[in-house]
């Protein structure tokens, strides 16, 4: 104990920590603020400090890159001692993470916490809970299974109908105009080293203003909050009925917190680590991708909207609900902060819990055909639009609307897993191509239910057109014989 004291006491000397440290573990909090209902705000740094933990372990054998993701979670799940078990720790972590912060939240609102004088810490709190939403929506696409590489397209879909911005928020966001290696290394980077560092600045402002502020007081009925007496409120009630964080609340955090962090071990050994499903194929249209259980609210509500109501409830329904939740504070920053007297936050509170709980029970069902067009269309070459007819004009905006470049490259700009189409005409014939497009055939799906009849008429008018200049397109083999045979008959009959 002498050594150890004699290493804090050389260390203090040189980076002064043990008073701030005094000042953090001693600041007075009010006695009945000392409960369990004050622990989901420590909770949840702790399960952020075990999802670090646990990412950092699995970046060590994560491959970012199309080839690679699928095939190091199986290497995590069956070759490396316990992988299975980081992968489940780190994926259950994640959803009582999102769970606690938002029982965070809406325990705040309910106890009046996001009034006077800690609008700021309300408003970290709102951007603390849409980066946690945005590691859990990256986590996801890590995975890199077909529910993840659909849901991603999904995803760059409903961006690319952003006004303005949209394309290049998609080639932001893909690293491209396709879902590749690329989109991968982005989302890695995102996942592990940006939002974290983000979440762990705002954890920091957050405590901050918790300290500087004060813990809120317990919601008391009558008890009004006004701006020119609550600090002195505050502080006189600090000094007649406050108590030291440590020990008096510190006990039912770390006791919650440990707790919350064997639940993640119980769920991870019993019910295991999140996919990944199949192999992610592009080729698979025919397929519902569903996303992870804190999003299925979103998938459901979005598959029960009319088709036309689909683009603006995505475009505007996010802004106006991350809008009314930052300027909530700055609206109703005074007045009742217990909920016994505050029915219209109560049944709000009621209403969108139950609103949410139906919806993830709908999404089992529902059937979202979401609309996915352009989500990988970059723009088709200038060279091949140059002296197009209407029709073919036509078919071109088709296969920059139907992704048909995320398997296929044009002017070698593209995907590969379908061979290049600059040359498509001189390969296949007008019926070749309309049955290909129909029926599909080797890696390509059959794309007969997927399209109009007036669209597959403009493509394939638009494929013909993709020869190199002085080559004819491909023409029919009995076309030819029958030609040689007719031209053989009447060179037979000169004299």
């Amino acid at each position: 104990m002498k050594v150890l004291a004699h290493i804090l006491d050389w260390l203090d000397q040189r980076l002064n920590f043990v008073k701030p440290l005094r000042e953090v573990a001693l600041h007075p909090v009010p006695r009945r603020a000392a409960s369990w209902w004050y622990v989901f705000g420590s909770a949840a740094l702790v399960l952020f400090i075990l999802q670090v933990f646990t990412g950092i372990l699995l970046a060590l054998v994560y491959v970012p890159t199309g080839a690679g993701a699928w095939n190091s979670l199986q290497v995590l799940d069956h070759s490396v001692r316990f992988g299975w078990f980081l992968r489940a720790m780190h994926g259950w972590g994640a959803n009582f993470m999102v769970a606690v912060v938002l029982i965070h939240m809406v325990q705040v609102f309910l106890f009046g916490a996001h009034k006077y004088p800690r609008q700021l810490t309300w408003v970290a709190g709102v951007f603390l809970l849409l980066l946690t939403l945005g590691l859990a929506f990256t986590g996801q696409v890590l995975r890199f299974d077909q529910d993840a590489y659909w849901g991603l397209g999904i995803g760059a879909s409903i961006t690319g109908r952003m006004p303005v911005v949209g394309h290049w928020m998609v080639h932001l966001m893909l690293g491209g105009p396709i879902i590749a290696s690329s989109t991968l290394s982005r989302f890695f980077d995102l996942h592990v080293f940006i939002l974290p560092g983000l979440i762990g600045a705002f954890i920091g402002l957050h405590l901050l203003l918790v300290l500087k502020l004060g813990i809120n007081e317990w919601p008391m009925p009558g008890r009004l909050v006004h701006r020119e007496t609550y600090l002195q409120e505050y502080q006189e009630l600090l000094h007649t009925d406050g108590v030291p964080f440590v020990p008096d609340a510190i006990w039912k955090d770390l006791l919650f917190a440990a707790g919350l962090v064997l639940a993640v071990a119980f769920c991870a050994a019993v019910f295991g680590p999140f996919g990944p499903g199949g192999v992610p194929n592009p080729t698979l249209i025919h397929t519902a991708p569903r996303p992870d259980f804190f999003f299925l609210w979103l998938f459901a509500l979005l598959a029960l909207l009319p088709p036309q109501m689909e683009t603006p409830v995505l475009l505007i329904g996010p802004v106006v609900v991350i809008g009314a939740l930052l300027v909530l504070p700055f609206l109703a920053g005074e007045g009742e902060k217990s909920w016994r007297r505050r029915p219209v936050a109560v049944l709000s509170v009621m209403l969108i819990a139950v609103c949410f709980g139906a919806l993830t029970h709908l999404a089992d069902t529902a059937p979202w055909s979401p609309v996915m067009n352009a989500w990988s269309s970059a723009p088709v070459p200038a060279p091949d639009l140059k002296g197009r007819t209407p029709l073919e004009l036509e078919g071109a905006l088709v296969f920059q609307d139907k992704q048909c470049r995320n398997c296929h490259s044009l002017g070698n700009v593209g995907g590969h897993r379908g061979p290049a189409l600059d040359d498509v005409a001189t390969r296949l014939t007008e019926d070749q191509l309309i049955r290909q497009v129909l029926q599909g055939g080797g890696n390509m799906p059959a794309y007969g239910k997927n399209l109009s009849p007036a669209e597959v008429t403009a493509l394939v008018s638009f494929l013909e057109t993709l020869h190199p200049a002085g080559q004819p397109p491909a023409e029919v083999a009995a076309q030819k014989v029958e030609k040689n045979i007719e031209s053989r008959r009447h060179g037979s009959q000169l004299p």
